[in-house]
């Protein structure tokens, strides 16, 4: 069973991930990708995982621990958890790259890979993009007041 929750989670998020990165101008992409909702079913077997290991989970929030994590991913079901939280983590912070980069005019042959590299190294790619967001947020903030300038004439 949690062999199977664990593979069916990485199923959960793959349509997401699949719809930012090779539809990212399609509206129902960016739509989808507005909602928190998309963690939902992720959650679901999150909590399927984490409810058997609640009392080893509930000692590592309590008194964390280097140990006390081990303890609890040497449990499948804790890993499997991890795992899970790991993946909806990743997807929410996906999203919001990915809502950001369409809002800053970021191309699409610039973020497909970038998310990708979130998929599989998340801590790594959010840096790179905030560095990007930067740049860009920049160019973009001017072009505005280019736009409003000549609104005004």
């Amino acid at each position: 069973m949690t062999e199977s929750l664990f593979d069916l989670s990485f199923l959960l998020v793959v349509p997401f991930w699949v719809l930012m990165i090779f539809a990212p101008t399609w509206r129902v992409t960016s739509r989808i990708a507005r909602s928190p909702l998309t963690v939902v079913p992720i959650l679901v077997v999150y909590l399927a995982l984490v409810l058997p290991v609640m009392p080893e989970l509930w000692t590592l929030v309590t008194e964390p621990t280097l140990a006390k994590l081990q303890d609890l991913v040497e449990i499948a079901d804790g890993a499997g958890a991890v795992w899970a939280q790991i993946l909806a983590w990743d997807l929410l912070v996906g999203q919001w790259m990915f809502l950001e980069s369409r809002r800053l005019g970021i191309h699409p042959v610039v973020m497909g890979p970038l998310l990708v590299f979130t998929i599989l190294l998340s801590p790594f790619a959010l840096p790179v993009f905030l560095v990007l967001r930067a740049v860009m947020g920049v160019r973009h903030d001017k072009r505005r007041a280019r736009e409003g300038a000549l609104q005004e004439s």
